[in-house]
């Protein structure tokens, strides 16, 4: 069963991928809700697995551990019955982003990872994995946005 947000929680969320680390007293402030309201809110997004973590951004001048970043586009040989394939890429941490696409494409995958021979490695992951026909790689070069 999808959860559907009300506009509190899209905030709550939108200042959270801003910045997760904003005390509740400063969320509250920022979407006119009392912090233990905000509190509570965040508990149960959390419960209810809208938000599954935080993760951390470094800058250009710190060491990532997440510094070779690719974009994997994946076929599937049945892209109406391979939640196989989706279970096992949510398992592997390299994938920062996995989205279900139209068109030409089934899926996108966003990996992030410390070399690309880790990106390499990963890449051999999905295409091995059962319901995967082919994958295309692309190396991100520079981020924009």
């Amino acid at each position: 069963m999808k959860r559907i947000l009300d506009p509190l929680d899209e905030r709550i969320i939108a200042e959270l991928r801003l910045n997760a680390r904003a005390a509740h007293a400063e969320l509250a402030t920022k979407v006119n809700l009392s912090r233990n309201a905000v509190r509570q809110r965040i508990e149960r997004l959390e419960r209810d697995g809208v938000i599954q973590g935080y993760t951390v951004r470094t800058g250009e001048g710190a060491q990532a551990s997440s510094n070779i970043n690719a974009v994997i586009f994946v076929y599937r040989y049945d892209r109406m019955r391979g939640a196989e394939v989706l279970k096992a890429l949510q398992a592997m941490p390299e994938v920062l982003q996995c989205d279900v696409m139209s068109g030409e494409f089934d899926l996108m995958l966003r990996v992030g990872a410390a070399n690309p021979e880790r990106v390499h490695k990963v890449w051999k992951e999905i295409s091995a994995l059962p319901g995967v026909e082919n994958t295309v790689t692309s190396f991100v070069l520079s981020s924009v946005v």
